[in-house]
């Protein structure tokens, strides 16, 4: 996957045979990423948010991500929004080649190789944009996708210990990012 366009649309069958595309976010798509995220906080484990936005934060959180240059992007499966990648450039002009990435999927969407295009996609996007470094944060307590990130190229650059209680135990958060 090459990205020459600051906003493309990718389409690719995933693992289970279904078609899958990745397309950045559009306003219409904020009642359906509110309630796909009602449904992993319900779940209770890797997202960092105790609430969903309401759909008027929603609308008014992707012009923003477009107003600015960011990345929002959604992945679409059969009509439905299953999971969202997004990379939020700094905001200040000295921090403007630096983004920090967030994702997640619906539970039913795992394992379908999603979240491996997720991050071809968005590594790309960074090239395709200047980008310098990429960060993120993930739980030690989810060793799936530290994993994923570390074959993409991501290093741990530090480790914020018992940042989160998940599960009734404290979880470590590592810091990870990748050069281009």
């Amino acid at each position: 996957m090459t990205i020459t366009t600051k906003n493309p649309t990718v389409t690719f069958e995933a693992k289970n045979g279904k078609r899958v595309t990745i397309r950045p976010a559009i306003e219409r798509d904020a009642q359906y990423i509110t309630e796909a995220v009602r449904e992993i906080i319900n779940a209770g484990e890797f997202i960092q948010k105790d609430h969903p936005r309401t759909l008027e934060e929603e609308i008014s959180f992707i012009e923003k991500v477009i107003e600015e240059g960011h990345m929002y992007v959604v992945a679409e499966v059969e009509g439905e929004i299953v999971g969202i990648a997004r990379v939020l450039r700094g905001e200040i002009k000295m921090k403007r080649r630096t983004g920090l990435f967030r994702t997640w999927l619906v539970s039913k969407a795992q394992g379908m190789g999603i979240g491996k295009q997720f991050m071809e996609y968005t590594l790309n996007w960074c090239r395709a944009n200047d980008l310098h470094k990429l960060s993120l944060t993930v739980f030690a307590s989810n060793p799936v996708a530290k994993t994923l990130y570390e074959k993409v190229g991501f290093q741990e650059e530090g480790v914020f210990k018992e940042q989160a209680f998940i599960n009734g135990q404290y979880v470590d958060e590592i810091y990870m990012s990748v050069f281009f």
